[in-house]
């Protein structure tokens, strides 16, 4: 499927419907931090990436990476493409970018989420050519089986397939252990049966940080250069 085909691969800013212009000021703050910031790691992607932040294992196992966090709830893959077109990637020469995004994507089908999802992975690689991309496996959700549970999953298995012909691309699936055997997601892990508790980000965590280290211990520092 081409890209001009996909509706999940076009780049889109969000309505302010609030009239508040939350989504812009978050953007317009990414794009301040790639000014001043150097970081190692970049992690961008919807409410899953931006809610790690209020939690222990980030200032644990992810800060001292040199980890920058471009979040914003409710972004789709549209969004997400939308704001690294547009300065969240200025600046900034991270060495590994963990991409996390698509659960929202609720208009789209599981191949046209993935179709989205790839569109950013080659993005990042067409800008930055030396970086490592770690993307993350849709969770499942819901308390019982349904049907977004099942797109999630067959998202996954289009990336599974595709993305390691990308090249430094890694796909990571953190959402085994999830789904107890009865179908059911407990509330212990995802509060809302969506959003993850501190004990679900645990259980996320320790895989993502344990493969970020060995990536990178693999790839060199590129300093951007200082501006006279």
């Amino acid at each position: 499927m081409s890209d001009e085909e996909n509706p999940a691969a076009e780049p889109v800013q969000v309505l302010d419907v609030q009239g508040d212009g939350r989504w812009m000021s978050q953007h317009n703050r990414f794009v301040q931090e790639c000014k001043d910031a150097e970081p190692d790691v970049l992690f961008v992607g919807d409410s899953m990436v931006q809610l790690m932040q209020q939690y222990e294992v980030w200032r644990e196992l992810f800060s001292p990476l040199h980890a920058l966090n471009f979040g914003i709830g409710g972004d789709t893959t549209c969004n997400v493409l939308w704001r690294l077109q547009n300065g969240e990637l200025e600046n900034i020469r991270p060495r590994v970018v963990v991409l996390w995004v698509g659960t929202n994507n609720h208009e789209h089908t599981a191949e046209q989420v993935a179709g989205g999802i790839m569109t950013i992975v080659q993005l990042l690689i067409s800008r930055l050519p030396k970086v490592k991309i770690v993307v993350l496996g849709l969770l499942p959700r819901g308390e019982f089986p349904n049907p977004l549970r099942e797109k999630n999953s067959t998202v996954n298995a289009f990336l599974r397939c595709a993305l390691p012909r990308l090249g430094h691309v890694q796909f990571l699936d953190v959402g085994g252990g999830f789904v107890h055997s009865d179908g059911t997601i407990s509330c212990r892990d995802m509060f809302d049966f969506l959003h993850l508790t501190a004990g679900g980000y645990g259980a996320v965590a320790t895989p993502l940080h344990e493969l970020l280290l060995q990536l990178l211990e693999e790839t060199p520092q590129e300093r951007r250069a200082s501006v006279v």
